[in-house]
């Protein structure tokens, strides 16, 4: 799969998708990074600890966020899009689901759309992607309670997305699939999903899995917010055990870590990149 400039191995590695939340309200990071120098200085960062995509966001996708207009939102991520792509050399991704925002961003330098919506927010959104060839995430979100098996429900939803993306014209091999961890699902199910990862892979897609620092973590472990890298770290493992293409989280330096000695576990150190 090719994003950006580069491309991805499916199948074969795990890849590391660091988070750079423009935001005030995200529920981890919130305000850290909405300077420009901060933000910048994050990323190389985490580039320099392995990163091999940043997700930019400028709307936070939490419970209970407020939502911004599309304007406020392209002044938070297109001056820092427009500066990443000068400055490093990384696919950039942005996590939007307003299809002008979307358009604004890829001409500013986004490599792929990470829309939390599934398509199913702006019915522009589809053909914005298609039209300008760039990947995309799609993420499964609900919402309403997920009665019966999560794992069905999310491969039926997954089926109208993906019959959505071809009929705009998205091309199979720029899709991601995102089964959304904490979107429309109760705690038993967001564990259920974790678990079952693997199965995702029937529908012949790269998987995204985001846990980073989430309520299923803090609930199991009753820890707040900043003490929940040891819990994100197992949810990692477990996504790289079922064949995930991509992790995406915050703390960079440790899930690069876990990659390696996961995949030197199972492959002797042969597939680890």
């Amino acid at each position: 799969m090719k994003i950006g400039n580069r491309e991805f191995s499916i199948g074969k590695h795990t890849y590391i998708m660091g988070i750079l939340n423009m935001t005030p309200d995200s529920f981890s990071d919130g305000g850290k990074y909405r300077d420009m120098d901060k933000a910048l200085f994050r990323a190389g960062e985490m580039i320099s600890e392995g990163a091999a995509i940043l997700d930019v966001g400028g709307e936070s996708t939490r419970p209970g966020a407020v939502k911004i207009s599309a304007q406020e939102e392209m002044e938070r991520v297109l001056p820092l899009l427009e500066r990443l792509k000068d400055t490093y050399d990384i696919p950039l991704s942005l996590d939007t689901y307003k299809g002008e925002v979307a358009a604004a961003g890829i001409r500013a330098g986004a490599d792929m759309i990470n829309d939390v919506s599934g398509l199913s927010q702006d019915p522009a959104m589809a053909g914005i992607i298609a039209e300008s060839g760039s990947a995309c995430c799609l993420m499964h979100s609900v919402g309403e309670k997920i009665r019966g098996d999560v794992m069905d429900r999310i491969r039926r939803d997954f089926e109208k997305i993906l019959k959505r993306a071809e009929q705009a014209g998205i091309e199979k091999e720029r899709i991601v699939l995102d089964p959304g961890i904490g979107f429309g699902k109760d705690y038993p199910q967001n564990l259920e999903v974790i678990r079952r990862i693997g199965q995702l892979q029937e529908l012949g897609y790269p998987v995204l899995l985001g846990t980073s620092r989430k309520s299923v973590i803090g609930i199991t472990l009753k820890v707040p917010v900043e003490e929940r890298l040891t819990g994100t770290l197992v949810t990692g493992v477990m996504g790289i055990l079922g064949g995930c293409a991509f992790l995406r989280v915050h703390d960079v330096r440790a899930h690069v870590e876990a990659v390696r000695m996961t995949e030197a576990i199972l492959y002797g150190g042969e597939a680890v990149l």
